[in-house]
């Protein structure tokens, strides 16, 4: 099984295949879902609940119930402080910030939302967390983020940020998770609600400008006088996201020349073009997604773009187009511990478990640790927090990174700081980060890799993520001996949700996707692009193996 790139990638998309809104809509309200079908339960996956309303899976019912569980959560660990409740542009996500607070309100939980209804980028609510906690051991804030980040369109999702403000551990997720399933069970009878307009008018619901708080702020993690003094031209696609009121005011404050590409707000997303499978998908780290900015790469000195909840982040670099996310990542993270001159010497570098080796190789150079991680930025955030982390990454385009002084600056993902982060790159080493990668390689050799992706149905999906290298007795990669074969990460201990096979000339991992139904293939070749092939080939062999189940899990 292979990526099969539909003949519509990168094309837009005809007004026949948009979601109808209004009946996206009225699904949330009236499609309730069955408690004893698996797939309309609460399921927390790599970050957060996320399902669609047409399916039973994401419905005003599965808000109602891990918002009061997550209110039976903070009870039952003394988070007395405010919750932070964020929301992106998707079509659901303002049906379920209803929702949530209806519940949040009737629980007397004080909670702080934006002025004026402005959208709310998953950065800003943790950025909001650190600086509230700051100095406080006591009554803590913690946050909640309506989001189903870059998923399409009909997608709708909501997950839960704790008091180090990144996303919840796994303990956390599965408590909320069991807790809402158990009040779903009940017909949520012990669940505690009043009316919106109550809500919104309730003395425990306040207002807070998140917007000029975290753009005020920007310059302390990103070098934002050096982009000034520059002079770049810098062009920024928000892809319809939460942040888009977010990129005029930076440009504002901080005199850059920054152009905004889109500047729509469609809850179809009609102006994107398709992802690899002919779906609408706000990903940046997709070359059919980002046609819009690698067509103008021209016209600027550096592209940026952020998906819809603003986490995750996509480069564009006149000459080179989009970068791959391995290759910002390895240009970021060399160039932030070479200026970043008060950071934490013993600090170190977190990636996932499939994000690429490059880093690894720049780590050693740097005399810096790798702190190797399962998928999931939860797995970083007390690192980032307590100093022990600078910079932590995942492949799909995802990084976060300490402010310039050393300190916490975000412990969830943020595309923003990353997406400036290209520009400062720029200004300060006179090299886009295309050259500097380049220069990178030139250094420590040339690393070939490739991500596939399928569909798989929820037993494959299972089938794949309890594999273990016991099941899998092989010896061999591409004609390499295997040198070592993980199925939990180094780093931590925890298990991957999936496999990991290594040899001394590559290496591939196989895990299936937390939030949609597909997997993905990841692989990394030093040799050449035909090894790579041998390693996909072989990896994928496996992985057909791995979900060839008896027919009746298929369905």
């Amino acid at each position: 099984m292979s990526t099969r790139i539909s003949k519509l990638a990168g094309s837009r998309p005809t007004r026949a295949s948009l979601v109808d809104v209004r009946a996206l809509c009225s699904a949330y309200y009236d499609l309730a879902p069955d408690s004893g079908v698996d797939a309309q339960k609460v399921q927390f996956g790599t970050s957060g609940h996320r399902g669609c309303a047409f399916d039973r899976s994401f419905n005003q019912w599965h808000v109602w119930a891990i918002v009061q569980a997550i209110c039976d959560f903070r009870k039952s660990q003394d988070i007395s402080g405010p919750l932070f409740l964020g929301i992106d542009t998707h079509a659901l996500s303002m049906p379920a910030y209803q929702s949530a607070l209806e519940v949040l309100a009737a629980n007397s939980v004080r909670v702080i939302i934006a002025k004026d209804d402005e959208y709310t980028p998953t950065p800003v609510i943790s950025h909001a967390i650190l600086h509230y906690n700051l100095h406080r051991t006591e009554a803590l804030s913690d946050g909640i983020v309506i989001t189903p980040s870059h998923n399409p369109p009909d997608a709708g999702g909501i997950k839960y940020n704790s008091s180090h403000g990144g996303p919840a551990d796994t303990a956390t997720t599965r408590w909320i998770q069991v807790r809402a399933n158990a009040l779903l069970n009940r017909s949520l009878i012990e669940v505690k609600r009043m009316s919106f307009a109550d809500a919104k008018r309730a003395d425990s619901t306040l207002d807070f400008d998140f917007l000029t708080a975290y753009v005020a702020d920007l310059a302390s993690v990103v070098d934002m006088g050096a982009i000034a003094r520059s002079g770049l031209r810098i062009g920024i696609d928000p892809m319809g996201g939460a942040g888009i009121h977010y990129w005029h005011r930076i440009a504002e404050r901080y005199a850059i020349d920054l152009q905004v590409l889109n500047s729509q707000l469609d809850p179809q997303f009609g102006f994107m073009t398709l992802d690899w499978d002919g779906k609408i998908r706000m990903d940046p780290s997709s070359a059919f997604a980002m046609q819009r900015l690698i067509t103008a790469q021209h016209q600027f000195d550096i592209g940026a773009a952020c998906d819809t909840d603003h986490d995750r982040h996509g480069v564009v670099c006149p000459g080179f187009g989009l970068l791959s996310a391995n290759h910002y990542l390895s240009v970021a993270a060399d160039y932030l511990f070479k200026h970043r001159p008060l950071w934490n010497s013993r600090a170190g570098i977190g990636k996932t478990i499939v994000t690429t080796s490059m880093l690894d190789k720049i780590a050693a150079r740097l005399g810096r640790t790798i702190f190797e991680a399962p998928v999931g930025f939860k797995y970083f955030a007390d690192g980032l927090l307590a100093g022990d982390l600078a910079f932590a990454c995942e492949e799909s385009a995802g990084a976060s990174f300490s402010r310039i002084n050393g300190s916490a600056w975000t412990t969830d993902k943020d595309g923003i700081s990353a997406a400036l982060l290209a520009a400062e790159i720029t200004a300060v080493t006179g090299q886009n980060p295309g050259q500097r990668y380049h220069a990178i390689e030139q250094e420590l050799g040339l690393i070939y890799s490739d991500r596939v992706e399928a569909a798989a149905s929820p037993a494959q999906k299972s089938a794949l993520a309890t594999l273990t290298v016991q099941q899998l007795a092989r010896s061999t990669l591409a004609g390499d001996a295997v040198i070592n074969a993980l199925d939990h990460a180094p780093g931590n201990g925890a298990a991957i949700g999936g496999i990991k096979i290594i040899s001394r000339s590559g290496w591939f991992s196989a895990r299936p996707s937390g939030t949609e139904n597909i997997y993905k293939i990841y692989a990394e070749s030093y040799q050449s692009q035909a090894h790579l092939q041998l390693i996909l080939a072989d990896a994928q062999s496996i992985v057909d193996a791995a979900l060839a189940l008896p027919d009746e899990l298929h369905a």
